[in-house]
């Protein structure tokens, strides 16, 4: 496998993890499990980072050769899949933050 290839699917692997982490947070707050899902969010950013550096490493690597590297499809999919996780994470902190909301206002009306 290509080296090029090896960073894309580092990167998709750890945006991949990090974005499942996410949805699981949604998930344990709608079940009223706001520990558990403030510790997936952070178990989702440690992912993240990993497939962010990979991403960053390529970057740079780019940069200090001064010439665009060969962009494949596969590389646009990694890309793609980062940006998503990216996104997942803040509508996560959102739907945690709501759930936290609906959950004081059902309180308050028991």
């Amino acid at each position: 496998m290509e080296e090029l290839e090896l960073i894309a699917f580092k990167i998709i692997s750890g945006v991949g993890a990090a974005r499942s982490s996410y949805i699981e947070a949604i998930q344990a707050a709608k079940a009223g499990d706001y520990e558990r899902a403030e510790k997936l969010i952070a178990e989702g950013d440690e992912s993240f980072v990993e497939g962010h550096d990979a991403h960053a490493g390529l970057l740079t690597r780019e940069a200090n050769e001064g010439q665009g590297s060969t962009v494949s499809l596969l590389i646009l999919h990694a890309e793609d899949q980062l940006m998503s996780a990216e996104g997942f994470k803040t509508i996560a902190q959102e739907f945690i933050d709501a759930y936290k909301r609906i959950d004081k206002l059902e309180a308050k009306l028991k």
